[in-house]
């Protein structure tokens, strides 16, 4: 398998053909990340997908952000009842397949079942019901997160200062690898799958960690790497999210 290059990364961010089945506004977002030893990720990630590196590292990232204007497409049909509005945060890395980078999900937290339900029968993905409250004071956000009845249990607390905006991230810098994403990898039954999304690029902020702490990547049986994270803020962002499709 061969690296994916910025030819690669760009290509991905293009809008796909078809419908896509749902929009969703991701907002509130703090991408939280460490570089990792990929050694320590291996065990973790399918056998057929590489890991995605940068700087001549692995990375892993906490995300906790809200979404609203949750609906399915066409873009006519309304929003849906208890599922327009949720809260979420994601454990996860960078891979690819013969070039094609993306996402591979630890976990997915938010305080919606019925969503816990539709993304783990559809998309295969290791979603997880708990409660989240999300607090703002004029730029400082509080986020607290406490998983409900599943195992492993996991928690989260961070308290962020929203800062000045940031020029558009470039291809090649780190920035562009570890936000610019447009596809999640999932596997059920020995069986690769990919979907794609598409956004805009990320208008990213800087962003100040005020405190925080957090078992989200210990859960996911990994150990937290040391230190604090390099951070990046986003205010909001549309997205539209197309079907799994199997990966030869």
């Amino acid at each position: 398998m061969r690296h994916p290059l910025d030819a690669d990364r760009l290509a991905v961010r293009h809008r796909p053909k078809g419908q896509p089945v749902m929009h969703q506004t991701w907002g509130k977002l703090l991408f939280m990340h460490w570089r990792i030893d990929e050694t320590l990720l291996r065990p973790h990630i399918p056998d057929a997908l590489e890991i995605d590196t940068y700087g001549g590292s692995a990375w892993i990232a906490i995300a906790p952000f809200t979404m609203w204007d949750v609906r399915a497409l066409p873009p006519y049909v309304p929003p849906v009842p208890g599922l327009s509005a949720l809260h979420e945060l994601n454990v996860r890395t960078y891979v690819h397949y013969d070039g094609v980078p993306g996402v591979w999900f630890f976990s997915l937290d938010t305080n919606s079942s019925a969503a816990v339900l539709g993304a783990r029968t559809i998309y295969h993905l290791p979603y997880y019901a708990a409660d989240i409250e999300l607090k703002q004071r004029g730029k400082t956000i509080d986020y607290r997160l406490s998983r409900k009845d599943d195992d492993p249990p996991a928690e989260f607390k961070a308290t962020w200062k929203i800062g000045d905006p940031l020029p558009q991230s470039q291809p090649g810098s780190k920035e562009f690898f570890l936000t610019e994403r447009y596809l999640l990898y999932a596997e059920h039954d020995d069986q690769l799958y990919r979907a794609r999304i598409h956004h805009d690029p990320w208008p990213l902020q800087e962003a100040e960690l005020v405190k925080w702490g957090s078992s989200m990547i210990e859960a996911s049986g990994l150990r937290q790497p040391p230190g604090d994270p390099i951070v990046h803020y986003a205010e909001a962002i549309d997205v539209e999210i197309w079907y799994l499709e199997k990966v030869d």
